[in-house]
Formats: structure tokens, sequence, C-alpha cells
């Protein structure tokens, strides 16, 4: 299963739904990737796939100074899970990925 591509997340926090981008790509045999949100962009460490399970960690500073914790599961283009910041209570985690657009000989189309 590929994770690859980007993905748009909703994160129901107990201060308010945070939106996010995610973009993730194969490097080798490693998973890289980066999130956008808040008016920052963060790497992601740590990034794993195992079966349909996808976990990754993360650092933010906006809207506060955090350490994130997602593990979430793949269902195609879904993902459902939870966000998890130190004592924390675990915060609502969906996903889902941007159609992929290819070139062809008539134009840009989605996949």
């Amino acid at each position: 299963m590929s994770v690859e591509g980007t993905w748009d997340l909703s994160i129901a926090t107990p201060i308010g739904r945070i939106k996010a981008v995610v973009d993730l790509r194969q490097q080798g045999d490693t998973l890289a990737g980066t999130a956008h949100g808040a008016g920052e962009a963060v790497p992601l460490h740590e990034v794993r796939l195992d079966g349909d399970r996808l976990t990754w960690q993360q650092a933010v500073t906006r809207p506060l100074r955090l350490n994130l914790a997602f593990a979430l599961t793949v269902d195609g283009d879904t993902l459902t899970g939870t966000s998890k910041a130190g004592r924390l209570p675990a915060s609502k985690v969906t996903g889902r990925r941007r159609p992929t657009d290819i070139v062809t000989a008539g134009g840009t189309r989605n996949l």
C-alpha cells in the first residue's frame, strides 16, 4: 500500500478544529514528509507504515508549542485516527488524499 501524496487533515482539538496538509514521499526505503498548517511547515519524524497503520511524530509551535504523535489507519484515500500531545487528551484526526494530476496529450486531469 502506498501512502505517498498530499493529504488534507482535520484535527478536532480541545481548542477547536485545526486544518493541516501533510505531504508524504517515499525516499528509497524510507517514508518522509512535511506538515503545513498554522503558518508553518515542519518535518515529520519516524514516519512508519506497518500494514494499514501509519504513524509519525512532529513538533509544532502554533497555536502552542507541542510535540505530537500521530497514529492513523489508512483505507485507500482516507485516514482516521488520533494525534496525541503529551498528557493532553488524544484529538480525533481525519484525512483525505488529494487527487493526483497527470498530464496527457489532451491536458491535465485528476486520477
